[in-house]
C-alpha cells in the first residue's frame, strides 16, 4: 500500500466504504475503523493494485471482484464448539429453562459458515430438544451462508473438534453427526433438517421476532460504538420476555444502565437473559 498521511488514509478509506455502500448496498461506513483499515489494506496487497483509490474503482465496476473482498472484510473465524466453555455452560444453564418451551427458536446471527448452528443442533439433538427448535442462521456474505448450507469443512483439524466437542459437554462421539471422506468433514442431512439460512445485514435488514435465543458471538468487537449500540438495541427486540442473548467471550454486555433490561446468567461464558 502506498504511504500516505494518516488523515488522507483515513479519507480514502471512508470513500471506499462510501462507495460500497452506495453501489451494492453493504453499510461497513460504521465498522471499527482500525479493524476495517486493516482488512481493506489486506484486500489491497491481495489485488496487487497500488492504492486504496484503484481498489475503489474496480469495485465500483467488477461485481465478481467485490464478492472475493467482501469475503475478507466480513469476519468468518470460527469451527464446530468454538469457546467451548459456551456451550457447556448453554448445556447446564439455559436447557434445562428450555424444556419448558413447547417451540424454541434461536437465531445465529453473523453465523459465517455455519458451524456454530451445527454445534447448536448436535447440542440440542443430544438435550431431545432439536424435534421441536427453529433455528435461523444469518451472514451478510452471501458465500458464507452458502457454504452454510453446504455443510462441508476441512477434516484435518478434526482432532481438536473433537476435543473442543468433549469440553462442551458432548455426550456421544462427533463423529456421529459428520462423515469424514477425502479430506472432508460433512454434516449429517439431519442436522439441517429445522435450520433456515438466509442472507442478512445486521446494520441495515430488519430482525427477527419473538427469539427465544439469539447468538451474536464476536461479531459486535468489529462495529464502531454507534454501530454497536444500534445492532444491540436491533438484536434485544428480536428477542421474546425472558429469552436469552449470547456473546463471544472477547464480547460483555453493559446490564447496568445502559441494558438494564438484562440480567447476566454466566459472566463467563457471555450469556445473558431478556428481563419479562
Amino acid at each position: 500500500m502506498t504511504s500516505v498521511d494518516p488523515e488522507t488514509e483515513a479519507l480514502e478509506v471512508q470513500l471506499v466504504l462510501e462507495a460500497i455502500h452506495a453501489r451494492y448496498g453493504y453499510d461497513l461506513r460504521a465498522y471499527e475503523p482500525k479493524s476495517i483499515r486493516r482488512r481493506l489494506e489486506l484486500a489491497l496487497v491481495k489485488s496487487g493494485l497500488a492504492h486504496l483509490g484503484e481498489l475503489q474503482h474496480r469495485l465500483l465496476h467488477d461485481p465478481a471482484f467485490f464478492t472475493d473482498v467482501l469475503q475478507g472484510l466480513t469476519v468468518r473465524t470460527t469451527e464446530l464448539f468454538r469457546e467451548p466453555a459456551c456451550f457447556q455452560a448453554f448445556r447446564t444453564k439455559v436447557v434445562p429453562l428450555l424444556r419448558t418451551y413447547p417451540l424454541i427458536k434461536l437465531w445465529h446471527a453473523g453465523c459465517a459458515g455455519g458451524e456454530e448452528v451445527y454445534s447448536m443442533a448436535i447440542l440440542l439433538s443430544e438435550e431431545g430438544l432439536y424435534d421441536r427448535a427453529q433455528l435461523y442462521a444469518t451472514d451478510l456474505s452471501a458465500e458464507a451462508v452458502a457454504e452454510a448450507k453446504e455443510g462441508v469443512y476441512p477434516a484435518r483439524d478434526l482432532p481438536h473438534l473433537r476435543e473442543n466437542y468433549l469440553r462442551a459437554g458432548g455426550t456421544r462421539s462427533l463423529d456421529q453427526y459428520c462423515t469424514e471422506a477425502f479430506g472432508q468433514l460433512a454434516m449429517r442431512e439431519s442436522l439441517r433438517r429445522n435450520v433456515h439460512f438466509f442472507q442478512h445485514d445486521l446494520v441495515s435488514d430488519q430482525v427477527f421476532g419473538e427469539m427465544h435465543v439469539v447468538f451474536c458471538r464476536n461479531v459486535l468487537i468489529y462495529f464502531g460504538p454507534a454501530l454497536k449500540a444500534r445492532v444491540l438495541e436491533k438484536l434485544t427486540q428480536s428477542l421474546c420476555p425472558g429469552g436469552f442473548f449470547v456473546l463471544g467471550e472477547s464480547e460483555r454486555l453493559d446490564t447496568g444502565d445502559r441494558h438494564p433490561h438484562f440480567k447476566v446468567l454466566d459472566t463467563s461464558a457471555r450469556i445473558y437473559r431478556h428481563g419479562s
